[in-house]
């Protein structure tokens, strides 16, 4: 039994530091909604904290999912902090999707205090953080990744080690990259096919048949075609993917063309009022552009 932490209880987190409790783990959790923390301690035994800090003092082993940067900062070495609270020798492994260059800062200031940090985003949404079935990204240093990396097995089985500090997070953003011009690519094609008469259902079966075939387009049709965008992954957490994507780019002199126009385009959306709905409600533009709306049977 591992005395482990989680701070951010949101669609992610909650089941994830559930996962963690229902393994057999002491859990002590902290969210920005104290009802998150005081609901997953009167439920499933988990350690409700005041603040970070005290999650800090409580775990040897401590893992964190929100919703960007700022609040990652804030968090981990802010007033009040994990920082504050840790023990020399604790493993900080931060499962948001934030910026390379604000992770390794952090891990920097958890270097000073001799704990070690590792950057580890996952994929797989909120499905995945429910059946523990997330696939981790992990950046930082190889030793202590072995040593903690039973830890993540209860909330995720597929653990990807992808090199030095960062490395976890560039390797998340490009992914979450080929996810959103992809998504922008079935829009696209799905409006473009309605509009001429091919029938949604068809259209799909056609995808899903051919070299065009992926598992995000085989999750997300069914929900579009039945209009239901219950947030799996939210459109203001994409764009926010998307503009971190950017800024890395150009830290790296790497031009990203389709992926700009994308972050217009669903920052357009997200004007319209579907921010917080599942990135998929981003056909509602071109469908309102189009004057077509794509909706169908099908529904498994």
């Amino acid at each position: 039994m591992a005395k482990l932490g989680f701070l951010g209880l949101g669609l992610m987190g909650y089941p994830m530091a559930r996962n963690l409790r229902r393994a057999g783990h002491d859990v002590a959790v902290w969210s920005h909604t104290a009802e998150k923390a005081r609901k997953l301690a009167g439920e499933d035994g988990a350690t409700a904290c005041a603040t970070p800090k005290q999650v800090g003092a409580a775990a040897d082993c401590l893992f964190l999912c929100v919703g960007d940067s700022a609040m990652s900062e804030q968090v981990l070495t802010g007033p009040g902090g994990v920082i504050e609270g840790v023990k020399r020798g604790t493993v900080v492994a931060d499962c948001s999707t934030i910026g390379p260059s604000t992770s390794r800062r952090i891990g920097q200031a958890f270097a000073a205090k001799g704990v070690d940090y590792l950057d580890a985003p996952c994929t797989g949404s909120t499905p995945g953080a429910q059946g523990g079935t997330l696939t981790f990204m992990v950046g930082g240093p190889p030793a202590v990744f072995e040593r903690v990396k039973e830890n993540f097995l209860p909330m995720g089985k597929k653990l990807l080690y992808c090199g030095s500090a960062g490395m976890g997070l560039h390797a998340k953003l490009s992914q979450n990259l080929v996810l959103a011009c992809m998504m922008q690519g079935f829009i696209e094609g799905m409006v473009l096919a309605t509009k001429a008469g091919v029938a949604p259902e068809l259209m799909f079966e056609v995808l899903d048949n051919s070299a065009a075939k992926a598992g995000l387009i085989s999750f997300k049709a069914p929900y579009v075609f039945r209009r239901d965008f219950t947030t799996n992954f939210s459109l203001r957490w994409m764009h926010k993917d998307i503009t971190l994507m950017l800024e890395s780019a150009r830290e790296l002199n790497v031009p990203l063309p389709a992926t700009s126009l994308v972050h217009e385009l669903f920052q357009a959306s997200m004007s319209k009022g579907h921010a917080d709905e599942d990135f998929a409600s981003a056909i509602t533009l071109l469908e309102e552009w189009a004057g077509v709306v794509v909706s169908g049977r099908k529904n498994t």
